[in-house]
């Protein structure tokens, strides 16, 4: 009796162990059908518009559902009436076009912030106008304090360009500092030279130059390194005018439909290299952590700090956050064609012997990006003229066969003036041409007035012949 129980008690248990996996399936099954469904509801809905959505099977919808900052459905708004509730918002484009958000590959976010709030000279067009900005922000602030400001461009009225004779009478007392929209040169009172203590005396630095007049003396143009000069005397910005200047670029990119940009920092010929390192540290970190951010931003920061942001990936991973993202490292060759200072083959026509300028020694740069490239980061290099763009597709194909194969796309910022021949080579190495269509105007301005020319000549040519003939 008792084997009969003991034995009858294993097999028991036995089918027990063999039916429990559907035993606990029934049962969860049972007690999950006696639960209603969760239902999902929109925090947005937008409607009546006209959607692209990019999925080829569906390239346009009329409406889409949002929750929590995610898309959670596109189609027409029958599919997605289920998704409304009590706390859906929604919003009728009113047959408004909805595109995916841009990416800007080439910006410098809290430089453009900061510019924002001070003299505004972007898209001036005459001497005059310039000059009464200047005054009127002299008027406007405590004697002694600096003027800061910039975005100009002497394309826009003609040419000229600018010199401190043009505002040192409105700003006797008041150090100026006005910064070309590229970032390559800037105009300096003559308070401001006397401070930086700039005169006929000092010598050009080396990438950079002072523009003088033909007796020597400073015109008030420093242009790439030479604004070092400068820029050393320049009260740095606070960390509080730095954050609000993040938040403003922000919102203003998004008034312009840019959700992500890639911020090569507030680094130029004749900054500092921690500058950048101060914006991530000061203000990038503290918007992310305050839940400021607005913008997705990849960052890069100077190429010769390469081995602190190889240390930092290494231990953090390239992503931080949903917003933030550490990209590569960035390096100049060269300076801007609006101050003549990119480097051509040919020398410039209205300064002769002038060829533009090396900014950085080519072989520390070329040492340089060696080290950043073994180590995995990306490498982007400015290079404006046609010869610098050559010196930086030489130097990436030697590094590349130094380094070995990788998905490095080696990027070019501007790229603007090619040799012939040259273009092919990007695609042959798999560089990134990083091209930015507002310094790509004056070029397009350019050609269509050689074409212009180039019509007008043929119009005469063809005047002259049919004269020719008929006589």
């Amino acid at each position: 009796m008792n084997r009969f129980v003991v034995v009858s008690a294993a097999v028991f248990l036995l089918i027990s162990v063999a039916y429990l996996p559907l035993l606990n399936e029934l049962y969860w099954s049972t007690l999950t059908s006696l639960i209603p469904p969760v239902r999902v509801v929109a925090d947005l809905l937008v409607t009546n518009g006209t959607i692209f959505t990019s999925d080829k099977s569906l390239p346009f919808a009329d409406s889409m559902a949002i929750r929590n900052g995610r898309i959670l459905k596109v189609g027409t708004f029958t599919s997605l009436k289920e998704l409304l509730g009590d706390g859906t918002v929604e919003v009728n484009l009113e047959g408004k076009v909805v595109v995916p958000g841009l990416i800007d590959s080439h910006v410098h976010l809290i430089s453009g912030g900061l510019q924002m709030a001070q003299v505004g000279l972007r898209g001036v067009s005459q001497k005059e106008e310039f000059c009464n900005m200047v005054k009127e922000a002299v008027q406007n602030a405590k004697e002694g304090s600096w003027i800061l400001g910039g975005g100009w461009n002497n394309d826009f009225w003609g040419g000229e360009l600018p010199s401190a004779s043009w505002i040192d009478e409105i700003s006797p007392h008041n150090p100026v500092w006005l910064v070309r929209m590229d970032g390559h040169m800037a105009l300096a009172n003559s308070l401001t030279l006397k401070i930086a203590g700039v005169t006929s005396l000092t010598e050009d630095p080396v990438g950079g130059t002072i523009m003088r007049l033909p007796s020597g003396e400073p015109t008030g143009l420093l242009i790439d390194s030479a604004m070092e000069l400068v820029t050393s005397f320049v009260k740095e910005v606070s960390v509080d005018e730095r954050r609000e200047a993040l938040l403003r670029a922000s919102k203003y990119a998004l008034t312009r439909g840019v959700t992500t940009v890639v911020d090569v920092g507030r680094y130029y010929p004749g900054t500092t290299d921690e500058l950048s390192w101060n914006d991530f540290q000061d203000v990038y970190l503290w918007a992310d952590s305050a839940k400021k951010m607005m913008i997705r931003t990849c960052l890069f920061f100077p190429i010769t700090t390469w081995s602190r942001l190889s240390d930092l990936k290494l231990e953090k991973g390239a992503v931080l956050s949903e917003w933030l993202y550490l990209g590569g490292v960035k390096a100049f060759i060269d300076g801007s064609l609006g101050s003549n200072s990119a480097l051509f083959y040919e020398e410039y026509i209205d300064t002769p012997n002038n060829h533009g300028l090396e900014v950085m020694d080519p072989e520390i740069l070329s040492n340089l990006t060696m080290s950043a490239d073994k180590s995995g980061l990306q490498v982007a290099i400015h290079a404006i003229g046609d010869k610098a763009n050559d010196m930086i597709l030489d130097m990436y194909e030697s590094v590349a066969a130094a380094n070995g194969e990788r998905d490095r796309r080696f990027r070019i910022e501007h790229a603007q003036h090619l040799a012939p021949g040259s273009s092919a080579r990007f695609g042959q190495h798999h560089i990134v041409a990083s091209v930015q269509a507002l310094l790509n105007s004056q070029i397009i301005c350019l050609t269509m007035l050689i074409l212009l020319l180039r019509n007008w000549v043929l119009i005469e040519l063809k005047r002259s012949l049919i004269y020719f003939n008929l006589s």
